[in-house]
């Protein structure tokens, strides 16, 4: 195989108990039996079975152990790994896994590239297009939420928040597991919480539930984007890992589009639900909620019969499997290609030393709660481990140079993307405000009012014996006025208050006007009946139409950046690509400040997300690239809870200047977008790299 010494000593490969020692001839048989001839080593790929696909002299799998323990009674006990220096031990490790990256890497590509990754890749993708509905999910239903639950600003402010938490904490976390547990397991152990928990959260009716439920969402589908690239990574080749890497990006931008569309087609038809008496509400945003969990369970449901990384396996000295799957890619691929008969010639595959101690606990030891706790709290201080072994020396200065560039692209990128619409918001009340009708001094008496009044303002009034009955405030103000002799009945109000208004012998018989609507008003000999409870829906607006089609351009915007970056990758490398793109996309915020409409904060838009992406993809390429396995997705995640760090603190300070300055804002994003740039051209560039 061209990686095996002849005279290489037989910790080649062993069971993790030091006890199997193959021939030194690098080949594996069944059942322990003597070795063969060497003349029949070349046998190895002689003969093709049509039926079962099994090749004479192919690698036929490890001895059984009573085989292995009936032949080391013969012989005399060899030297057990832990009277061994472990710097020797380590050293030892080192040289297998860099042989082991230059023979997978020609093993993937014997394997080639075919259906077999454009399966893995569908598949993938739809669970990278479940992490990029989740950032839209809240914001798009918040403007309904609102209203269902009685949410206060800082409510809604917490609850757009708390999803980046729990994407924080899971990335961490299961990017960690992935290391320990395997990459299918752990991704998905991520879709399931994440898909359990959106299922649930479109049922509770509490803020307080619902709260909870986003957050262990949010925590479940935190560790997919780690683990993902991770997984997909290391069954590519180095010419094609880049590319493809890049094109798998694209599913966050179908994810965005996605969650676009459906808020777009669902929650504006608020007939689409049902009610459980006075307490129970299912409106339409609570449909988009579960629609949006599709595709989190078709990734969750196909990944079932995905093989796990052989990388992985390899890595924590499972052979057998590895070369299993391994053979099984490369039999799929042929097959798609029309050779089945070609045959897979690879009979051995490096295995790195196995250093760390597992002890099993066996079941008559202790409470089965005891061994769990044990287990759990030993895989955790592996996990630990491994987030404090990409801070040492190898790996320090890399790892803070990309905890830098994620950052300050997170903290652009995520304020700038809660600034837009906030922005555009704000142009269209200032809009609004501009057509608002004001009556000064209207006198109203003996009249019925049955129709919406809307964005008014009423002073100095005096309305006697008059009636409103099954009418809609929206946007009123009455300031000073005096009512007397009045009957409200069934009406709905939205953002309508009386300030410094007299009451008189008034009725309120089934309304919305709640007490804090009075602002400094004398309510004499009134009388509230009846009062609607809880939130209510009150008016099918369209001025959120805007906001779901800004959304929607912004995330098909970003599909001639991901374009670009896919093919490009592999041809001008990640590090330019990660400083060229931030440094447009610095230049891109500084046109905001001729951003003075709608339109105009559109448009801005759409060309900063369009410049940005490539940079976004090139981050998750090096990510990758920069970390061996046995510590890839722990780095990943850990770059990436930072990420999720930066996101929640750039949404905090950007919205807080919307309506006030928009300076502080693009000078905050240029700055940080130019300074990031910049340290990235100081990255070590990883394009003909192995996978190490």
């Amino acid at each position: 195989d061209g990686y095996r010494n002849t005279n290489q000593v037989s910790d080649d490969y062993r069971y993790q108990d030091g006890n199997y020692d193959p021939p030194n001839d690098g080949y594996y048989r069944g059942g322990g039996e003597p070795g063969q001839e060497e003349d029949a080593q070349s046998d190895v790929t002689e003969g093709h079975d049509e039926d079962d696909e099994v090749y004479e002299g192919e690698y036929q799998g490890i001895p059984h152990p009573d085989d292995i323990k009936e032949k080391q009674k013969k012989r005399a006990p060899a030297v057990d790994d832990e009277y061994r220096d472990r710097a020797d031990l380590m050293a030892e490790r080192m040289e297998d896994e860099e042989q082991l990256a230059h023979q997978y890497e020609n093993i993937i590509e014997e394997c080639g590239h075919g259906r077999f990754q454009w399966t893995l890749f569908f598949v993938l993708g739809l669970a990278l297009m479940a992490d990029g509905v989740e950032v839209f999910v809240v914001g798009f239903v918040l403007p309904s939420a609102e209203k269902d639950m009685c949410l206060s600003s800082s409510n809604k402010g917490m609850l757009g928040l708390i999803v980046y938490l729990g994407m924080m904490v899971g990335a961490v976390l299961l990017g960690g597991l992935a290391d320990k547990l395997g990459r299918k397991q752990c991704l998905i152990i991520s879709l399931a919480i994440n898909a359990a928990f959106a299922f649930l959260s479109s049922f509770v009716q509490g803020y307080g539930f619902f709260l909870f439920c986003r957050l262990i969402s949010g925590l479940g589908i935190g560790g997919t984007l780690p683990i993902v690239f991770a997984y997909f990574s290391e069954f590519l080749s180095r010419e094609k890992r880049g590319e493809h890497l890049s094109w798998l990006c694209m599913f966050w931008m179908i994810g965005g589009i996605y969650a676009s569309a459906m808020a777009w087609s669902i929650i504006p038809h608020y007939g689409w639900g049902f009610s459980m008496g006075t307490k129970y509400h299912f409106h339409s945003w609570r449909v988009f909620v579960l629609v949006c969990a599709l595709p989190c369970i078709a990734s969750l449901v196909a990944l079932k019969f995905m093989p796990e990384s052989p990388r992985f396996l390899l890595e924590i000295g499972k052979h057998d499997e590895a070369w299993m799957i391994l053979k099984q890619v490369h039999d799929t691929n042929m097959r798609a290609k029309g050779e089945p008969e070609r045959v897979f010639t690879v009979s051995y595959i490096k295995t790195p030393k196995q250093v760390d101690e597992f002890i099993e606990i066996q079941s008559s030891t202790g409470t089965w709660y005891q061994r769990w706790l044990v287990r759990i709290t030993t895989t955790l201080k592996q996990v630990w481990d491994n987030v404090l072994y990409c801070l040492t020396a190898q790996y320090r200065m890399n790892t803070l140079m990309l905890a830098v560039v994620w950052f300050t692209m997170a903290l652009s990128y995520y304020g700038l993307i809660v600034w837009f619409p906030d922005m555009i918001r704000y142009f269209q009340d200032e809009a609004y405000e501009s057509r608002v009708k004001i009556f000064d001094e209207e006198e109203v008496s003996h009249f019925t009012f049955n129709f919406t009044l809307e964005n008014q303002i009423h002073r100095n009034g005096e309305y006697r014996n008059d009636k409103f009955i099954g009418m809609k405030f929206k946007e009123v103000r009455f300031e000073d006025s005096l009512f007397e002799d009045c009957y409200f009945e069934d009406v709905r109000s939205s953002e309508t208050f009386f300030e410094n208004c007299t009451i008189i012998s008034t009725v309120f018989y089934n309304t919305d006007l709640y007490e804090h609507k009075f602002i400094n008003c004398r309510l004499i000999n009134s009388t509230f009946m009846k009062e609607k409870e809880g939130c209510h829906i009150d008016f099918e607006e369209d001025n959120d139409f805007l906001i779901y089609l800004v959304s929607f351009l912004g995330s098909l915007s970003v599909l001639p950046g991901n374009i670009i970056s896919a093919l490009l990758m592999d041809k001008i490398g990640r590090i330019k690509m990660i400083g060229g793109s931030m440094l447009i996309s610095a230049v891109c915020c500084f046109f905001l400040f001729f951003g003075n409409s709608e339109s105009a904060m559109i448009g801005w838009q759409c060309l900063f997300c369009g410049a940005s992406i490539a940079a976004w993809n090139a981050l998750d390429v090096i990510t990758v690239e920069l970390y061996p396995t046995d510590k890839r997705a722990t780095a990943f995640g850990i770059l990436n809870g930072l990420c999720k760090f930066g996101a929640i603190l750039g949404n905090s300070i950007f919205s807080s200047f919307v309506g006030i300055t928009k300076v502080v804002p693009i000078l905050l994003a240029s700055s940080a977008l130019v300074g990031g740039g910049l340290l990235a051209l100081r990255l070590p560039e990883t394009r003909e790299q192995v996978l190490m």
